[in-house]
């Protein structure tokens, strides 16, 4: 069985192979020429067919290493995210403040007239943010090198989904009440750890699902809605650990 720190490893190489050839594909886009006398002349066609089309490949790859930061840099996550997205208020586009966002839209500011015209920027001016991103998902490399790197969050995963998988086998064969009970301990569990990596902390000495929830929702860590999703979770667990009155359905 993959555990979750394997899965991470595995997920975090395949994020950097295809950063560096979106970072190659970047380049080609904005300087075709000078990027195709870089190569080979006789490898040069077949690896320019060979790179990916960044406009249709930046998406997927931006949306999981923002999946993959969040979970193992997550003080690196408002970085990553600010290379992509362009800051507001911006009351018009410089190099300075011209994001990967812009790029994706092939946005370029020019000024003078049709036979003098100036470039201010063009799309050229994404690609340091493109290798600042790049880098931050590197960086994540150190985390499973360091001495310093908590492996207890990942353990944790690893044993919470273990335990789900006896949750689900016992669904499976009509055993509604312990599937409940067996999920619902993962459930309050998940929220404890939640609660501790934002400092909120319970005056209970033992804290319950609804507990951890109202302190989340008043943390501002989960919204209406997830406070009552988190609710009603709670409530089937209730009914799962007290086999007295009606049955617990979803």
């Amino acid at each position: 069985m993959t555990s979750n720190l394997d899965r991470y490893k595995n997920d975090l190489e395949r994020l950097k192979s295809e950063g560096d050839r979106l970072h190659m594909a970047m380049q080609y886009e904005c300087f075709p020429e000078q990027f195709a006398e870089l190569l080979e002349k006789e490898h040069a066609e077949k690896k320019i067919k060979a790179l990916p089309k960044f406009g249709e490949s930046y998406q997927t790859w931006y949306s999981e290493a923002k999946a993959l930061i969040k979970q193992l840099l997550p003080d690196r996550l408002e970085d990553l995210v600010r290379h992509y997205q362009k800051p507001k208020p911006r009351k018009d586009i410089t190099f300075e403040n011209y994001r990967i966002e812009d790029y994706l839209q092939g946005l370029t500011v020019t000024r003078g007239s049709y036979l003098e015209k100036e470039t201010i920027v063009d799309t050229s001016a994404a690609i340091p943010h493109f290798r600042q991103q790049l880098a931050i998902v590197k960086a994540a490399t150190k985390r499973f090198e360091s001495v310093l790197f908590d492996i207890k969050h990942l353990v944790q995963a690893d044993i919470f989904d273990s335990e789900l998988d006896k949750s689900r086998e016992l669904l499976k064969n009509g055993y509604i009440r312990a599937a409940g009970a067996i999920a619902g301990v993962v459930l309050e569990k998940h929220l404890g750890e939640v609660c501790r990596n934002h400092n909120l902390k319970s005056r209970k000495k033992n804290p319950t699902i609804s507990d951890f929830n109202d302190l989340l929702k008043a943390g501002s860590v989960l919204d209406t809605p997830g406070w009552r999703q988190v609710q009603r979770l709670g409530d089937l667990r209730n009914l799962c650990d007290h086999p007295k009155g009606r049955e617990p359905f979803l």
